[in-house]
């Protein structure tokens, strides 16, 4: 099975200069735990609800006049839409994530797969990536 079989394609995104509160209310409001960064279609980077709460209010940063681009992870793991799911769930598994950017070969975001999308297609890839994402908390 593909990715693009499984993943999400609506996909919600941000600016740079996002405000984390505006991110967090986006976040709430589409019921997700992460939005890309994007900017002129490229992808820059990846900010979720752990980086808002743990990383950036945590640490004292105030949430109404914070950018998301001085908080949000540059390296956003990726997966081509054509690839097989198992391929995927080995990047998720190996950089210990959830969520996994999924791009065309225009290197365009295309969608998201989640540990909830795996889920659907095979228990036991999902596991293998719950357990890994888990053990990296």
């Amino acid at each position: 099975m593909k990715v693009k079989d499984l993943m999400s394609t609506n996909v919600e995104s941000i600016t740079p200069r996002t405000s984390l509160r505006q991110a967090a209310r986006k976040m709430v409001d589409f019921g997700i735990g992460s939005l890309p960064i994007i900017e002129n279609d490229e992808l820059l980077g990846i900010i979720t609800d752990r980086d808002i709460s743990c990383h950036a209010v945590g640490l004292g940063h105030d949430a109404n006049n914070t950018e998301v681009q001085k908080v949000m992870t540059s390296y956003v793991a990726t997966c081509f839409n054509d690839q097989e799911i198992e391929a995927a769930a080995s990047i998720m598994e190996n950089c210990h994530i959830r969520r996994l950017a999924v791009i065309d070969h225009d290197n365009q975001l295309t969608g998201f797969l989640s540990v909830d999308d795996l889920a659907r297609a095979s228990s036991a890839l999902a596991g293998k990536v719950l357990d890994s994402a888990e053990r990296s908390h």
